[in-house]
C-alpha cells in the first residue's frame, strides 16, 4: 500500500498543528516559514534544524518559540547556544541532534535537508508515522523502495512538496489507481531549451545559472539546465506513487504553468496550474487535508496569452535518458546516478570539466557500476548511503578521463 494518501482518504486536521521544518534556513525552508509566518494562529514550532548557519537558525527559533533547535555542524554548536541565551529553545548539533529534531512529536515535518544527509532525519519522523512533506529527493532517489515500505508500515503520510509532484498528487484525486494510464511532469526546458547540442556542450557556469523561470539554488539550476533534475523527478515519481518508468512521461512547457498532469482510461487529462512559486505546493502539503491561504501571484491565464508544449530531446539533454534508464535497472542504480550527477556537477562549477561532460560522467560511472556486477537490492538508509559513498568514489576516479574526452 502505498504512504501517499489516495482519493476520499483524508484525516482529520488538529485545531493547531505542531511542526518541525528540517533545512529551515533553505531555501524551501525559507518558503515555509513564510507561511507559518502567515499563520501563527494554527501553527506550533516544534523543532528547527539548519545546516552551519547558527544564527539564522537562532532568530527563526526565537521568531517563531521552537522547542528545539539542532545545528548539523557540530563546530556552531557554542554560536547556536549564545545565540539563544535567554530562551527556553533546547540545542543540539550533529546528525544525531537532526535526527533527534525529526523525532520529536510534531504532527507535520517537512523534510527539507538536501542530499543524503536528509535521508535518516526524514526516516526518523517516518518510524513515529508523521505527516512528512517530502522536498528530499534522495530520499526517494536513493532509497525508494525502502523508504516507501518504511511510510506504510508506520502509516506515516507522505505528502510531495516539489511543485511537479505535488502537482500530480492533487490531479492524481481525480481517480483510482486502476483508472490510471500516465502521468505527465513538466519542465521549463531550462535556458538552453533551444540550444544546438554543440552549444550547449560549451555552456557557461554562468549561462547555465540564467533559468528564465524559477529562482533557485546554484544546484538544482544547474540540473535544470542539464535536464538532470527532471530525471530525478521522473525516478521519485515511480517510488512515490508505484508508477512503471512506461507510466511516466515528460513534456517540456516553457512558462511552468501547468505542473503536471494525469490521464485516466476514460481519456481525460487533470492538470494542476499555478504561478511558478515554491509556496504553492508547500501551502498544500502545510495545509492538507484543507487548504490555507496562499501568497503566491494569482494566475492571469489572459494575460500569460499562451501555454505551449513540446517533445523532450533525449539527444540534447542525455541526462533524462540515462535516468530512465537507471530507473529500470535498479538495484541501487538510481543512487550511482544521482551521486555521479552531484560529483559531476561540483566539477562543472569548479571549471574541471565542460557542462556536456556532466551526462557523460553520470553515464560512465553508471556503466562500470554495473559492469563491476555492484548492483543489489537496497535494504536500509546504511546500504544507501554506502552506495552513495562508492558511486561518488567511482565518478571521482573517472572524472579526469571524462574531462579528456570531446563531445
Amino acid at each position: 500500500m502505498s504512504a501517499v494518501p489516495l482519493r476520499n482518504n483524508k484525516v482529520a486536521a488538529a485545531a493547531v498543528r505542531s511542526v518541525t521544518v528540517l533545512g529551515a534556513t533553505g531555501s524551501i525552508g525559507d518558503s515555509t516559514m513564510d507561511l507559518l509566518r502567515a499563520s501563527r494562529d494554527c501553527y506550533r514550532v516544534e523543532a528547527l534544524t539548519a545546516n552551519s548557519n547558527a544564527q539564522a537558525l537562532a532568530k527563526l527559533a526565537r521568531e517563531f518559540g521552537a522547542r528545539f533547535a539542532a545545528i548539523a555542524d557540530p563546530a556552531k554548536l557554542s554560536e547556536l547556544k549564545e545565540a539563544l541565551a535567554g530562551t527556553s529553545t533546547e540545542c543540539g548539533a550533529g546528525e544525531s541532534a537532526v535526527i533527534e529534531a525529526a523525532a520529536r512529536p510534531a504532527d507535520w515535518v517537512m523534510a527539507a535537508v538536501s542530499g543524503a544527509a536528509g535521508l535518516k532525519p526524514a526516516l526518523a519522523a517516518v518510524d513515529r508515522g508523521a505527516t512528512v512533506a517530502l522536498a528530499n529527493k534522495e530520499c526517494l532517489v536513493c532509497a525508494g523502495d525502502f523508504f516507501m515500505q518504511r511510510a506504510a508500515k508506520a502509516s506515516a503520510c507522505i505528502l510531495p512538496a516539489d511543485s511537479e509532484h505535488n502537482a500530480l498528487f492533487q490531479a492524481l484525486s481525480s481517480g483510482n489507481r486502476e483508472e490510471l494510464v500516465r502521468v505527465i511532469i513538466t519542465a521549463s526546458g531550462g535556458p538552453f531549451r533551444t540550444w544546438k547540442a554543440a552549444d550547449i556542450e560549451q555552456a557557461t557556469l554562468a549561462q547555465a545559472l540564467k533559468h528564465p523561470n524559477w529562482s533557485m539554488g546554484q544546484k538544482i539550476t544547474i540540473d535544470s539546465a542539464s535536464m538532470m533534475n527532471k530525471g530525478l523527478e521522473v525516478i521519485e515519481a515511480s517510488y512515490l506513487f508505484g508508477l512503471t518508468p512506461d507510466e511516466i512521461e515528460v513534456l517540456v512547457h516553457p512558462q511552468s504553468i501547468v505542473h503536471g498532469m494525469v490521464e485516466f482510461s476514460d481519456c481525460s487529462v487533470v492538470a494542476q496550474l499555478g504561478a511558478p512559486d515554491m509556496r504553492t505546493p508547500i501551502a498544500h502539503c502545510l495545509g492538507w487535508p484543507d487548504r490555507i491561504k496562499g501568497h503566491a501571484a494569482k494566475l492571469d491565464l489572459a494575460k500569460i496569452g499562451q501555454l505551449t508544449f513540446e517533445a523532450p530531446d533525449f539527444k540534447r539533454f542525455p541526462g533524462l535518458r540515462l535516468a530512465y534508464e537507471s530507473l529500470r535497472t535498479g538495484r541501487g542504480a538510481t543512487t550511482v546516478y544521482n551521486a555521479a550527477n552531484e560529483v559531476a556537477v561540483a566539477a562543472f562549477i569548479a571549471g574541471k570539466i565542460r557542462f556536456g561532460a556532466i551526462a557523460r560522467l553520470v553515464e560512465a560511472t553508471l556503466e562500470d557500476w554495473i559492469r563491476s556486477g555492484n548492483l543489489a537490492p537496497l535494504g536500509s538508509a546504511d546500504d544507501a548511503i554506502a552506495v552513495d559513498h562508492k558511486a561518488r568514489n567511482r565518478a571521482a576516479t573517472l572524472l579526469p578521463q571524462i574531462a579528456l574526452k570531446a563531445s
